[in-house]
């Protein structure tokens, strides 16, 4: 029988694919079937993936909106490659972080809070209006005034009135906490103006901001704060935005208070950068509402109930609880909303993060959990022949979750979806149909594809990932004695139940447990934050195109002074952001020309051939290199570059040395941000924060995005830190770390209001020994004991 013509489309083809550093890559996907692409990190796994197959699905999906759509649609290139063939929908889940507003929640991120609201609003008693009047993020507002309408050719006034019922708590506009500011962290009230009191990041006397404030009239500049009049101090803190002259300009003057609020203050405090985070820790002190008790919402919302349950009350719930008492709710009106929220809702349950609750900030939560909550719209799609795209699933979860995280894979694959998935962790690559495995090394020695076939093949190969898919480690025969003990007190933080724990100084702590056992709270609650403490977190770093590792580390700078120093000119010269910079890309190395509706187009700017500098700049060299030249090395060639002869530059060779010892020496110093991996982006924190005096370092799961080589090569660099008299303390899933700690805290029994108490503490030995709990059990199958 001969087959149909529509059948034959059972392959997604690739041919010559270029994205990033992948070197002419083809290959042929098989539909409805999952396929794992792994290699070491910077291999070319994403490139192939994300930045091929999946932007090309969401470019040519985009191209059949009407051009008027598409103009509120992000712009997207078409990917440097030949030939795509066969592509079907693609559906993105990856590891972004959710956004770090402070006013989005998990139930706001979701479609949970919004079907919550027009639950209340339909079935809460006393009825208070529509589902606006339960959303905190919506202000009650109301007007009345005249208006001029055109009718028939002429001019008519008509009074017209409106009014919003909202449910935002109008005394902390929605966020559930105010703050109070200690004026003593603001200013030195024995100095004046003209001695330059503030202690407030940015406001110099000799920029603006003192030209504004001593400018303004309102203040005699030689008179100390201290004896400042009543008024005064008004208008020094409190006055509202003010049009005054100052030498002749126009400019607005406003106290310090509101300022502060607009431009510290509206941002999430993770998303500040260090020096602004720390200025705000100590001045600004953010305490419970106490109109709406944290709650967010206003009295009205909060007196709409059913069957005595409040919204607020509704969405403190942990989720599991929530989805027992939505089950619960029967109504014919609303009987396809209940449906939608109850299917929601079990999601949350099925996917693992049941303990989570919908008025949980979503800047809180971890990169795996993130990318669960963006999963659980998915699971009950009924579409099928949809392409999948996962960057990482098994992020942030105990290999207990792994299993339920590898059932819900292939549960889409049955359903006859194409399901990609890039992993490094053994649990998921071995439920591959299909695996790729990508390298042979990482950015310029990567790109290639090195392996195709199942899992079993794979293990047969020669391959990195091959040679290391079946690695056991055992547990250490000897641990580090501890120098001493940090005492943790009472911790109650989220689901914490009043915890005390000593962790071990000097030593390598492991701290464990399933998703939502309370690791973190217990950790950044408790312990981030004290002197001494380094924490480096899975957040991502802020870098434009224009940052690149040399920025970022600081290596930039002693490189700069170097240039600057052997051919005598100013070190602004060799900063393509500054003077040096090429004048018609403006140190761009491209130029970028918006085609509105269609994908903008970089080209290489001609007059600098890409090199971002201007043409006089790289005459002056330093070891017989051009400051570009330098940029385009890799980490490891410069750090042979400047270790010896003409190029010794010890600090900048004591920098490199870090980002060699985190496995980053493939990385050329120059390349920006933007394009570095997330695990990428881990490591290079951890290697600009290694120099820092810290005698304490907090890491939060640092395995994320690393192949199953470099774990040996991470935990080399711990055991560096720790036997140079430091205090690792790691959060962490990955057995091989745990099976290498010299103390480990497992946190449980469960997640949620089922976690939250120390279930052991001990040396790995004993944990595998006693296999008292769900790590004691996994991590002794993980040993072979």
């Amino acid at each position: 029988m001969s087959t149909h013509a529509a059948d034959v489309h059972d392959l997604i083809r690739v041919h010559g694919a270029r994205e990033n550093n992948l070197k002419d890559v083809s290959l042929e996907l098989p539909k409805r079937r999952l396929t794992v692409f792994t290699g070491v990190s910077g291999s070319g796994k994403s490139s192939l993936v994300f930045a091929t197959i999946a932007a090309e699905s969401q470019r040519m999906i985009n191209e059949t909106y009407s051009t008027f759509v598409q103009g509120f649609m992000p712009t997207l290139a078409r990917p440097d490659v030949d030939l795509l063939d066969g592509l079907t929908t693609a559906i993105i889940v990856d590891q972004q972080r959710l956004g770090a507003d402070p006013r989005s929640t998990v139930g706001t991120a979701t479609d949970a809070g919004a079907m919550l609201r027009i639950l209340f609003s339909r079935l809460g008693t006393p009825h208070i209006g529509s589902a606006q009047a339960f959303s905190f993020n919506v202000a009650s507002i109301s007007g009345a005034g005249a208006v001029t309408v055109e009718k028939g050719g002429r001019e008519v006034k008509e009074r017209r009135e409106f009014s919003i019922t909202g449910g935002m708590c109008p005394r902390c506009e929605g966020r559930g906490a105010v703050s109070d500011f200690d004026l003593t962290a603001l200013y030195d009230a024995d100095k004046s103006l003209d001695e330059g009191p503030f202690t407030i990041p940015g406001y110099s006397m000799d920029g603006w901001f003192g030209r504004i404030f001593k400018g303004s009239g309102f203040f005699d500049p030689a008179k100390p704060i201290a004896e400042y009049s009543k008024r005064e101090m008004n208008d020094l803190l409190y006055r509202e935005p003010t049009k005054i002259q100052v030498e002749g300009i126009n400019l607005t003057y406003e106290g310090l208070i509101p300022k502060i609020q607009k431009s510290m203050l509206s941002k999430d405090r993770e998303a500040m950068q260090p020096h602004i985070r720390a200025f705000v820790d100590r001045a600004v002190v953010f305490t419970t509402c106490p109109d709406c008790d944290g709650t967010r919402l206003t009295e009205a919302a909060r007196s709409s109930r059913i069957g005595g349950i409040n919204i607020a009350e509704a969405s403190a719930m942990q989720i599991s609880d929530l989805a027992e008492w939505v089950a619960g709710i029967h109504d014919e009106g609303v009987a396809p909303l209940l449906t939608t929220l109850r299917h929601t809702l079990d999601s949350f349950v099925r996917i693992g993060l049941g303990y989570l609750s919908l008025e949980r900030p979503s800047g809180s939560l971890s990169g795996g959990e993130a990318q669960r909550t963006k999963m659980i719209r998915h699971l009950g799609s009924s579409l099928t022949d949809v392409t999948y795209v996962f960057d990482e699933p098994t992020i942030g979860l105990h290999p207990h979750d792994i299993t339920r995280m590898n059932e819900l894979l292939l549960q889409l694959r049955d359903k006859g979806n194409t399901v990609l998935v890039v992993e490094h962790k053994p649990e998921t690559i071995a439920i591959a149909d299909r695996v790729v495995d990508l390298g042979p090394g990482a950015g310029s020695e990567g790109g290639e594809i090195v392996f195709e076939g199942t899992v079993e093949e794979l293990r047969a190969s020669g391959t990195l990932t091959g040679r290391h898919l079946d690695d056991r480690t055992t547990t250490k025969p000897a641990v580090r004695a501890s120098s001493g003990s940090l005492e943790i007190r009472g911790a109650n933080s989220h689901n914490l139940r009043d915890v005390d724990v000593d962790v071990p100084l000097g030593v390598l702590v492991v701290v464990t447990g399933v998703a939502g056992s309370g690791k973190s709270s217990l950790i950044h609650g408790s312990v981030a934050g004290r002197e001494g403490v380094v924490e480096i977190d899975q957040g991502a770093i802020k870098g434009s195109r224009r940052s690149n590792p040399a920025t970022y580390t600081g290596l930039l700078e002693p490189i700069r002074k170097a240039f600057a120093k052997v051919n005598g000119v100013k070190p602004a010269l060799f900063s393509a952001n500054s003077e040096g910079a090429c004048p018609n890309c403006n140190g761009a190395g491209v130029i970028y020309t918006d085609l509105a509706i269609m994908a903008g187009v970089a080209t290489t700017c001609v007059v600098c051939e890409g090199k971002r500098f201007d043409a006089g700049v790289l005459e002056y060299r330093f070891g017989g290199r051009d400051i570009s030249e330098v940029l385009g090395m890799s980490v490891a060639e410069a750090e042979a570059f400047f270790r010896e002869g003409e190029g010794k530059l010890p600090a900048a060779h004591k920098i490199l040395v870090r980002l060699v010892d985190v496995g980053l020496g493939y990385l050329k110093i120059g390349q920006p941000l933007t394009t570095l991996s997330g695990g990428e982006r881990q490591r290079l924190k951890l290697a600009s924060q290694m120099g820092d005096k810290g005698s304490v370092y907090v890491l939060d799961e640092p395995t994320t995005g690393l192949h199953l080589a470099d774990v040996e090569q991470l935990l080399g660099l711990l055991d560096r830190l720790v036997d140079g008299g430091r205090s690792v303390i790691v959060i962490e899933h990955h057995q091989a770390v745990m099976a290498h700690a010299d103390w480990i805290i497992d946190l449980g029994p469960g997640a949620g209001h089922d976690g939250g108490t120390v279930v052991f503490e001990g040396t790995p030995a004993d944990l595998v020994a006693a296999r008292s709990t769900l790590t004691g059990e996994h991590l002794a199958a993980y040993v072979g004991a």
